[in-house]
């Protein structure tokens, strides 16, 4: 983490790839991002079509002190738009197996087939899962036929568990993915650093076998504002110690995602066998600013996205 400051530095240029192979396999990784909008901005932002190319994947949180309603309702909006909504589905905020099972069936009678499952940002635990393997092991989401879950990852570590503890977690859902025939797929929380990414996806070795890997990063944004997302998110070391460095955040008018998408597009290049498949976006400075940096560095249409989300393990 010493290093960040020199890294958001260098990544205010922008980014030129610098041949034929790393300019096609940024725009297929930015092509196929995922964005994560809260129930409000999905409700309340009119030009949202415009905004986002029909068939966008877009995470919708089912926050702490929200309702779930609240994320049943983006959802299906999303849908009516043509997009594909992937709610958030918190295993510490489900009262009971009832309440858990109430919100799978809403979600698929609404017409979604994907969802996140997470522990969730509380540390109350309301009701009987206490984090996402003990919703696994209820078997409630065998009893509905949505057509991929996800899973979250943190290369950065988390406070509530060790680096090992995490692993072998994610190695108990691929093989809860493999014996169920379900569809499964890695999204990680955003980091600022593609070498703190790079040494995750090595230390996975064949943890994960085939299950793809997408990676979270903050879309563009004012240092000032991602500096008090990495604290509330649990990255926040690295904004500490930008915050001791005199004058720092003045020196940086915003920060963008290009440096980091540039270092990972050489590392897929490297690693062709990589589970590595797409980046999520964190619009941290809105969603016209992350949907527009998507536009400019996709090379693509509206129309043209590539798939996502489709892997399975078997």
């Amino acid at each position: 983490w010493g290093a960040l400051f020199m890294k958001l530095v260098s990544e205010k240029q922008p980014f030129r790839p610098r041949d034929d192979d790393a300019a096609e396999r940024l725009r297929a990784l930015v092509r196929s991002a995922s964005i994560e909008a809260t129930p409000r901005q999905i409700l309340t932002q009119e030009s949202l079509p415009d905004l986002l190319p029909a068939g966008t994947c877009v995470y919708v949180p089912f926050l702490p002190k929200g309702q779930f309603s609240d994320t049943l309702q983006a959802c299906r909006h999303l849908l009516e738009l043509g997009m594909q909504p992937i709610p958030h589905v918190p295993a510490r905020m489900a009262e009971s197996r009832e309440q858990l099972r109430d919100w799978l069936a809403q979600l698929e009678e609404s017409g979604v087939d994907r969802l996140l499952l997470i522990a969730g940002d509380s540390d109350a635990i309301a009701g009987p899962f206490p984090d996402t393997l003990a919703v696994l092991e209820s078997g409630l989401l065998a009893q509905f036929r949505f057509h991929g879950i996800g899973v979250a990852a943190h290369p950065d570590g988390h406070p509530m568990a060790d680096r090992a503890t995490l692993t072998q977690a994610l190695g108990i859902k691929r093989e809860y993915a493999r014996t169920t025939s379900t569809r499964l797929w890695v999204v990680t929380q955003f980091t600022f650093d593609a070498e703190v990414v790079i040494d995750w996806l090595q230390s996975l070795g064949n943890i994960l076998e085939e299950v793809p890997v997408y990676i979270g990063m903050a879309g563009p944004t004012r240092v000032k504002t991602l500096i008090a997302y990495a604290a509330q998110c649990g990255v926040g070391a690295s904004a500490r110690l930008m915050l001791r460095r005199p004058g720092s955040a003045k020196l940086l008018r915003a920060w963008t995602p290009d440096g980091m998408v540039h270092a990972l597009v050489r590392y897929c290049l490297d690693n062709p066998e990589t589970l590595l498949r797409g980046i999520h976006l964190f619009p941290f400075g809105g969603l016209r600013q992350s949907a527009q940096w998507i536009h400019d560095h996709s090379g693509s249409v509206q129309g043209q996205r590539e798939p996502f989300h489709e892997s399975s393990v078997q």
